[in-house]
């Protein structure tokens, strides 16, 4: 499945089919681009006694995600075929996902935690100024000009392990402002260890930096990715971020059965 650009595969465990296992084994196997299927994350979809059903995700590199707001908009839409309103556990908590179309998907966030605006930070010999935030998973946010020249696998990996983060580490957003609604994103993945074509949880983090440092006055801001457009939409209240949406497509590429030794 394929949501704004990141790919996932979708095993759905629900009926207990697959024995209990560490899946961070066959993640790096399947998700291998040219020994594997593909993609950058792999998705377990599993029985749930609090919600719809559990996802577990597992990056390509075989860590294991929090959660992933481009992979719950993959998994509603596969598993919403009889109900358009679903509740889904995550180790992030329980998030609500809301088919509006029959490849839109609207994802109710969690409010986000520790933000910290002009953090300055050493990197490749350079003082360099990031906004960070939790919007599920860490992000830290750069803006930038000139997008397309940015190496976002070099400054991204060095970021992405700075002692500022700790032993989590983060994942890396870049950001170029267009308007007052709009924003280009480009994202370095932990886990994936490069560049991804979205990310959902990294589209609501740069959305919220950008609003809370100023630079646009909008609650609801298009975040457009080298994958596609993700709609982000919040309430600020007294610098209080809540009502945290995020909206955007996600569609299955194809089904089939693969053999794992």
């Amino acid at each position: 499945m394929v949501a704004a650009g990141n790919d996932f595969i979708v095993v759905d465990n629900r009926a207990g089919s697959q024995a209990a296992r560490n899946w961070a084994g066959p993640a790096k196997v399947l998700c291998g681009r040219k020994t594997g299927i593909g993609a950058d994350g792999l998705l377990v979809l599993e029985k749930s006694k609090k919600a719809d059903f559990k996802m577990s995700i597992i990056n390509a590199d075989g860590s294991e995600a929090e959660m992933c707001g481009n992979g719950l908009r993959c998994t509603a839409i596969y598993a919403g075929k009889r109900k358009k309103d679903l509740k889904i556990e995550t180790l992030a908590g329980i998030y609500e996902a809301k088919i509006t179309g029959s490849q839109q998907v609207r994802i109710k966030m969690e409010n986000p935690k520790a933000l910290r605006l002009n953090v300055t930070i050493a990197v490749n010999g350079r003082e360099m100024e990031v906004g960070y935030i939790d919007s599920g998973v860490p992000h830290a946010i750069i803006f930038a000009q000139g997008l397309e020249a940015i190496d976002v696998d070099s400054i991204g990996r060095s970021v992405r392990h700075h002692a500022e983060f700790g032993r989590r580490g983060t994942n890396v957003d870049f950001v170029e402002i267009i308007d007052d609604k709009t924003i280009n994103m480009r994202t370095y993945e932990r886990g994936v260890e490069g560049e991804t074509l979205a990310c959902g949880t990294g589209a609501v983090a740069s959305a919220i930096i950008t609003r809370h440092a100023s630079r646009v006055t909008r609650h609801a801001i298009n975040v457009h990715t080298k994958g596609g457009i993700l709609k982000v939409y919040f309430k600020n209240k007294d610098g209080e971020i809540t009502d945290v949406y995020l909206e955007g497509e996600a569609k299955k590429v194809y089904a089939g059965e693969v053999d794992y030794v």
